[in-house]
């Protein structure tokens, strides 16, 4: 790959380059890539409207770029191995070419029930071979697919289907995860009630148990695929055609259709890893995420294939069947690079270090993590304990709107410090913004985090809802992407992401909007009005805090169970509160906005510290608040 970071020497060379040639840079990389037919421009792009394209009018498919591209050379090559849940089970394998054909088949199933370029196609499965089938056969015929986490809620799942009027669900029978069973076809049945867009659902038998049967709309995967044609031309998209829609909690409203697009979105996702992992042939790649986020649409499904990489889908949990399996797996698959979340380290640390003695590891030479800041104890002991001290780890940041890896070391090249993201790859230009907006120069400074330029992988707009998009993104920092982080530049320019600086909560790696909380707290008939917060949790990174006002006196151990059942039938159990505090009334300004930066001092245990309290319009609150915190 042109490119390709080999020393830190080549880093600030190419990171130069990216900076002051962008488009010749990017035009580059992106002729590593097939192309049905090539742009007529790199880039043309704006961040007031905010519109951004990147290899306009380019043609190319990634269906194509994923499978296609690479059955000359290898067809017989693994591309897909699973392992179950339950270690009993057989792990399965796909070559190339076998994902190939099933690949076709499916798309040929999506056409004979009438799905065509643009439509929208709900993907609600467990982590199995198919749902790495059902995303590329989206993609090989122009459909979007809209890709839910099968830990979300029947009402979670309806508002996505909803938003994106997905004409198809495609889901299983059930899963389970860890000890639990996850019904994913009563869930389904419950969403699809409400979803007036679905005419048919397709279902996969994973668990083969017994589920409900609605013959005028139900279809069974394996039925379809019976006597369907092995062959499938892809469709070729525009280089700024939508290829998928990721839902994302934003501090207010319901969760926003991040929409993604398909030239830049390929050229980033196959350079960054490549680069990020330091992928060399042969390496077999383990990230542990869920397909249902970003990290699983980027990082095990399209940028390893891109690369015809060996990607390993992991259906279970990292302390099932017992604390052990993760290492087990890189044990039996031989994973030379690990990529997985602070939280799982950080829960897997609470073992102790006991279990390494029976486990090899020798496989392992790059390690990842993803999905929030990992702090330096927990790196220190993924180095030691995971990596044996001989495995660099590169701490990456990114977000579903980024599309791909924006901040992060590389491995072996960057010189490595505990639980900074150091520097960023090439064609990232991060800043640092005062609250007025004026950049932050130099280093060792904090800030707010912004990009001042486009890269391919950015979002285009919120379905359906560009305004939105320019709002959230765009607005509070004109001309500047915004990412909702805080960050501070050491002595040696290395960044250091803090966390949100708006209402999000970054929960193990699950991005929640606290205004879509109140909205279900304060559903409850005995809730008057609810705050949420988030606070350090030592696993977790964040926990969730609600202060909630109630009508009268209240049973408080009922009221907790009552919210929490309610947070559960609407979002999903990863949403649960771990503290609530029924207070007399919340901190407010005169105007009526509620001071949240007094209630988030408060769920750390920082009552000292609380600033100015004189201008709320009752003082006094703060004090009861304080004498009754958790």
């Amino acid at each position: 790959m042109q490119r390709f970071i080999k020393t830190f020497k080549d880093y600030e060379q190419f990171y130069k380059e990216s900076i002051e040639n962008p488009e010749s840079f990017w035009e580059s990389i992106a002729k590593e890539f097939y192309w049905r037919e090539n742009w007529e421009k790199v880039l043309e792009w704006e961040f007031h409207t905010p519109n951004v394209q990147w290899f306009v009018n380019g043609k190319c498919n990634l269906s194509e770029n994923c499978l296609d591209r690479h059955l000359e050379n290898k067809a017989n090559q693994i591309a897909l191995i699973w392992e179950s849940n339950d270690p009993k089970v057989a792990s399965k394998i796909m070559t190339y070419q076998e994902l190939y054909v099933q690949v076709c088949k499916f798309s040929n199933v999506l056409k004979s029930l009438g799905i065509k370029k643009g439509d929208r196609i709900c993907i609600y499965m467990p982590m199995s071979l198919e749902v790495v089938i059902a995303m590329l056969a989206c993609t090989r015929i122009g459909a979007i697919h809209s890709v839910v986490f099968a830990g979300f809620s029947a009402a979670s799942l309806a508002d996505r289907i909803n938003d994106a009027e997905c004409s198809l669900l495609i889901t299983a029978d059930g899963f389970h995860r860890g000890e639990k069973y996850i019904s994913l076809k009563s869930i389904a049945d419950d969403a699809s009630y409400i979803c007036p867009s679905i005419q048919k659902t397709i279902v996969l038998k994973h668990s083969n148990t017994e589920i409900s049967w609605k013959s005028s709309k139900d279809l069974w995967w394996h039925e379809l695929m019976q006597n369907v044609s092995e062959n499938c031309q892809p469709e070729p998209m525009d280089s700024e055609d939508p290829l998928f829609i990721l839902y994302t909690s934003g501090s207010t409203g319901k969760p926003k259709g991040v929409l993604h697009t398909t030239g830049g979105y390929m050229v980033y996702v196959g350079y960054t890893f490549k680069n990020v992992f330091q992928y060399e042939e042969g390496d077999i790649f383990w990230c542990t995420a869920d397909v249902g986020w970003i990290t699983g649409h980027s990082y095990l499904v399209y940028g390893p294939l891109l690369n015809g990489a060996t990607t390993v889908l992991f259906e279970g949990i990292p302390t099932y069947p017992d604390h052990g399996r993760f290492w087990d797996v890189i044990d039996k698959h031989k994973v030379n690079i690990l990529y997985t979340a602070p939280t799982a380290i950080r829960a897997l640390e609470q073992f102790g270090n006991e279990i390494f003695k029976t486990k090899d590891l020798s496989s392992l030479k790059v390690l990842g993590t993803v999905g929030e800041p990992i702090n330096e104890d927990a790196w220190q002991w993924y180095y030691e304990n995971v990596g044996k001290k001989r495995c660099p780890i590169t701490d990456t940041w990114w977000q579903t709107e980024t599309g791909g890896i924006l901040i992060a070391p590389i491995p072996g090249v960057t010189p490595l410090k505990p639980a900074f993201a150091t520097l960023p790859l090439p064609g990232i230009q991060p800043v640092l913004l005062d609250e007025k907006g004026n950049e932050i120069h130099g280093n060792d400074v904090e800030g707010n985090l912004c990009i001042k330029f486009p890269w391919p992988s950015m979002a285009r707009t919120v379905y359906r809802n560009h305004e939105r998009f320019k709002q959230t993104y765009f607005s509070t920092y004109p001309n500047y992407y915004f990412t909702g982080d805080g960050a501070k530049r050491d002595k040696e320019g290395y960044y250091r992401i803090i966390g949100r600086v708006d209402d999000v909560i970054n929960v193990s790696g699950h991005r929640i909007g606290t205004g879509e909380l109140e909205d279900v707290i304060n559903m409850h008939s005995a809730v008057v009005e609810s705050a949420v917060v988030g606070y350090p949790h030592d696993i977790k990174g964040q926990g969730i805090y609600a202060f909630v006002v109630c009508v009268g006196p209240v049973d408080e151990e009922a009221l907790v169970r009552e919210i929490q059942t309610l947070i559960i039938e609407k979002i999903g159990v990863f949403s649960k509160l771990d503290k609530l505090q029924v207070v007399k009334g919340l901190p407010k300004t005169r105007s009526g906005k509620i001071m949240r930066r007094i209630l988030r001092k408060i769920a750390e245990g920082d009552t000292t510290n609380l600033g100015d309290t004189s201008t709320l319009l009752d003082p006094s609150i703060v004090d009861l608040i304080k004498t009754e915190a958790k």
